[in-house]
């Protein structure tokens, strides 16, 4: 929209001022939306202004695995990050799919989640931002050094202070197949696709992720990571796949995306930390029959960790999966649209390694003015 507005201002002036330039805009726009395609595969509404209502549903899960002995047993702790459903509504106005939108939370997690978006005929560029806070996990451990109860028990675990998880996920597109296949008549419904038609495709996808559970309170979470207490990721994936839309009878499409990925860049930084839980397990009372309430307030009074610094590694090549699915109904000049995208990321190093599963679905309802 830059580069279209510098690219007419010096008109501006001598053509009756703002209004001559939207008025330029949007023919612009106009064009740009039908330029090179078929028309008798894609068509490009007679109304081009858009208001819609929008609903979002998300989770981000966040799973770690790591693997170490304790005093000659062998232990495997993999807690799991799990957000509940967070549930957004809002809405958004725009010209051919260019535009501006606002939602707000209304259940699930309380953590913030912000989205942008833009497609084009041959293109699409999303970017998700998720922060939350789990004070839950759901953390599994197989371990001689548990009874069968404190399994139980580490399973149904509440965190004092909880950990705290950030991340941001960026991913663009190309088709090939620009002329008869419309990504934008899925996805933001600025055109419609008149006939099936699909494309191969091409993509990047960036993911950045911070964990951070450095707390003395997480001491003993901090000691069955083998000392790891905060981890971030930055990940680069490029990747092939192939998108479809078919138009089973006029005014209905469903779309389905699939591409896996190979993940270049594998970037980790992980923070180490030394804590006193050996020497706490020495104490008598660590093994004391002493209520819960007293036992917890000896060990998290005790309880320490001291920073050891970080190391940052490469883990090396590993393959991931970018998915998507939506239905659009187009009538008269209302339509309604629902699509889910599903992202897989993977890492490891050494006897840590983890996964990201980051996934949405949005409903709209618009009407064409």
């Amino acid at each position: 929209m830059l580069v279209i507005g510098l690219s007419i201002s010096s008109q501006m002036m001598a053509q009756g001022g703002v209004i001559s330039l939207i008025k330029k805009v949007g023919t612009l726009i106009d064009t740009m939306s039908v330029r090179g395609v078929d028309r008798r595969y894609i068509e490009a509404p007679e109304k081009p202004w858009q208001l819609i209502v929008r609903g979002n549903v998300s989770q981000t899960i966040v799973s770690m695995n790591t693997k170490g002995v304790i005093e000659g047993m062998e232990y495997d702790a993999k807690p799991s990050l799990r957000t509940e459903p967070a549930q957004y509504v809002g809405l958004w106005a725009g010209y051919r799919g260019y535009g501006l939108g606002y939602t707000v939370n209304v259940g699930g997690d309380k953590g913030n989640y912000f989205t942008i978006g833009a497609t084009g005929g041959s293109f699409g560029i999303n970017v998700r931002i998720h922060s939350f806070d789990n004070s839950s996990p759901n953390l599994n451990l197989d371990s001689d050094i548990l009874s069968d109860s404190n399994k139980d028990e580490w399973r149904e675990v509440k965190l004092i202070d909880p950990i705290h998880v950030n991340t941001l996920i960026a991913d663009g597109y190309y088709m090939f197949n620009g002329k008869k296949f419309s990504y934008a008549a899925a996805y933001d419904q600025s055109v419609i696709q008149k006939h099936s038609a699909g494309s191969l495709m091409a993509g990047l996808m960036y993911n950045y992720t911070n964990i951070d559970y450095s707390s003395k309170y997480n001491g003993d979470i901090i000691y069955l990571m083998e000392g790891l207490g905060r981890v971030k990721l930055w990940q680069g994936s490029v990747g092939v796949g192939y998108a479809y839309n078919w138009v089973p009878v006029r005014g209905l499409l469903i779309n389905v995306m699939a591409m896996p990925m190979l993940t270049f860049v594998n970037k980790i930084k992980a923070y180490g930390y030394a804590t006193n839980v050996e020497e706490l397990m020495e104490d008598p009372i660590f093994w004391s029959d002493i209520s819960n309430e007293e036992w917890d307030e000896w060990f998290y009074k005790n309880l320490q960790i001291t920073p050891m610094g970080d190391m940052t590694f490469n883990s090396g090549l590993t393959f991931s999966f970018d998915g998507r699915v939506s239905l659009t109904y187009n009538f008269g000049r209302c339509f309604f649209s629902a699509y889910g995208q599903f992202n897989n990321i993977r890492y490891s190093h050494n006897s840590t390694s983890g996964y990201l599963n980051d996934w949405f679905v949005n409903t709209s309802f618009g009407i064409r003015l």
